[in-house]
């Protein structure tokens, strides 16, 4: 009765070993397509739900009314970043996390200027976001936007980087350089919130909506990070004022060969009573160099005016009527203006 009982039972074990076999392969397979076809979905699943737990939603009440954005969670005692003109006019705002939690925050330090603001929460925050390098950015790579757009908490929406090296005007008159342009969805209340790449880092700060598909964000490279660290510490940034307004030009061409360049900035303007003026810059001169540094733009002067250039020392290389002229400037705090 075994010899029947094994005899009988083998094929039975075949088949169920077969069947087994097959659904195991078919299992691989599906899990193999669904990795090749959804590879984009699950690396914004991943970001979103590493990042996502780090930004607040943000109720700011000022002089100008009632506002809201966004905010990321910068150090674990409670340091927030956002844009500065979130927070515009206000010394406190209401954060609350996707979890449910709420917590008063202090403005720390609001920096115009580069449109970053760093706050202060009083209570227990999430842990921080990880910042990344907008420096290495491609473009056409992928970006996950992270905020709280028309007061609608949590929200995530992708994109590419669009474009690098942008330039966005602020309300105080300067220019943010290395602005990211993505195409990933940005509305009113998106801004202060995190712009992350794939790996959910965060390596911008999303701060306006220039048109439809078109999103703007500050980013996070060398410069920005200690301007944050600065907001940090002492809660403002301190920049150094020259008081010269001008364009780029082309140079003549003589002198563009033995300068090894095309263009300088021509002066529109000096301001009466400025560093530049008392240095004795004239408007028609063409700046070339401001402290052994190439100049040919207004953006390449302001990069320079930075906290220790104040009180210094600043040679500056003009072509004026047909020659090279020296002359030394000391540029002051730019507050003072």
């Amino acid at each position: 009765m075994s010899d029947d009982v094994v005899s009988g039972g083998a094929p039975e074990d075949a088949a169920a070993h077969e069947a087994a076999a097959e659904q195991e392969a078919a299992a691989e397979h599906e899990a193999a397509e669904h990795e090749a076809l959804d590879a984009y979905s699950a690396a914004v699943v991943h970001v979103a739900r590493t990042v996502l737990p780090s930004v607040a939603s943000l109720r700011v009440r000022g002089r100008r009314g009632q506002g809201a954005g966004s905010a990321s969670v910068l150090t674990a005692d409670g340091f927030l970043l956002t844009s500065a003109h979130v927070v515009e006019g206000a010394d406190q705002a209401e954060a609350t996390f996707t979890d449910g939690a709420d917590v008063t925050a202090d403005v720390i330090g609001r920096d115009p200027l580069s449109d970053l603001a760093v706050l202060r929460a009083r209570g227990a925050v999430p842990p921080p976001v990880t910042l990344g390098d907008a420096g290495r950015l491609k473009v056409g790579q992928l970006v996950v936007a992270l905020g709280n757009p028309l007061g609608l908490a949590g929200s995530v929406t992708a994109g590419i980087v669009s474009a690098l090296g942008r330039s966005l005007p602020t309300k105080a008159g300067r220019v943010v350089d290395e602005v990211i342009q993505t195409d990933a969805a940005l509305n009113p209340g998106n801004s202060g919130g995190v712009l992350a790449d794939s790996r959910g880092r965060m390596v911008g700060v999303n701060t306006a909506v220039a048109g439809v598909g078109l999103g703007l964000a500050v980013p996070i490279n060398e410069t920005t990070r200690g301007l944050i660290a600065t907001l940090m510490r002492h809660g403002r940034v301190r920049r150094a004022w020259l008081g010269i307004a001008g364009g780029q030009a082309p140079l003549p061409p003589a002198l563009a060969a033995k300068v090894g360049r095309r263009s300088g900035l021509r002066v529109a303007q000096v301001v009466e009573g400025s560093p530049a003026e008392r240095a004795g810059l004239r408007r028609g001169d063409v700046v070339l160099s401001v402290d052994g540094q190439r100049i040919d733009t207004s953006t390449a002067i302001q990069r320079l005016m930075v906290e220790h250039a104040i009180g210094r020392r600043l040679e500056v290389t003009v072509w004026r009527n047909g020659a090279l002229v020296d002359v030394v400037a000391v540029p002051r705090e730019l507050t003072d203006a």
